[in-house]
């Protein structure tokens, strides 16, 4: 259990998961507040939790010293998936927890499919970029989504697939593949030096 709190604080899971629950508490003050019961919020402030915890979460992606993380004796593969997919769930699990002190803005399916999709696209930033800079993909992403044309053709959806409704086909495909091939990237490569 040691090695797992020694390896959970060279990640920095706790200064990230403070952050993840305080932007989550945030906009869930901020659409309490904002909403004024005058109908269901759009999916723009789940959105902008998950992916604020995704690009959270990103700063742990790369170790101190990548040198020392290549001579340990265990593999890095399946520590570095678990990793990915641990911290997916947490920022999915702080947003649903905050939902259920207020009002409901994300279904469970939107949630799981945008915080998959996010850590894989941060996972893939953490691979091609490295750790310190894998933020920046899913935050380019998120900001052309937001100023996109409506989602009426196939590439469009894509491109706004972390806005979509939960059960449209391009977002889900999107987002399975952002999560696979980042995870994996991730996972056999490593952050990027």
């Amino acid at each position: 259990m040691r090695w797992l709190m020694l390896y959970a604080r060279s990640r920095q899971v706790p200064a990230s998961l403070a952050a993840v629950v305080v932007s989550a508490v945030t906009v869930a003050v901020l659409a309490r507040d904002g909403g004024g019961g005058a109908g269901p919020a759009g999916p723009g402030l789940p959105v902008l939790v998950l992916a604020a915890g995704a690009m959270a979460f990103s700063v742990g992606l790369s170790g101190q010293d990548l040198a020392l993380d290549r001579t340990a004796a265990i593999r890095w593969a399946p520590r570095r998936a678990a990793h990915v997919l641990f911290a997916g769930a947490v920022v999915a699990a702080v947003l649903l927890t905050v939902q259920t002190m207020g009002e409901d803005t994300a279904t469970l399916a939107f949630v799981v499919r945008d915080s998959a999709g996010l850590m894989g696209l941060v996972s893939l930033g953490a691979a091609l970029a490295g750790g310190q800079y894998a933020w920046t993909l899913p935050f380019a992403w998120l900001s052309y989504a937001f100023f996109a044309p409506p989602a009426t053709s196939t590439p469009t959806q894509v491109a706004t697939w972390m806005l979509l409704p939960p059960g449209t086909a391009a977002g889900t495909w999107t987002a399975l593949v952002l999560t696979v091939v980042g995870t994996a990237a991730y996972a056999v490569a490593g952050p990027r030096r």
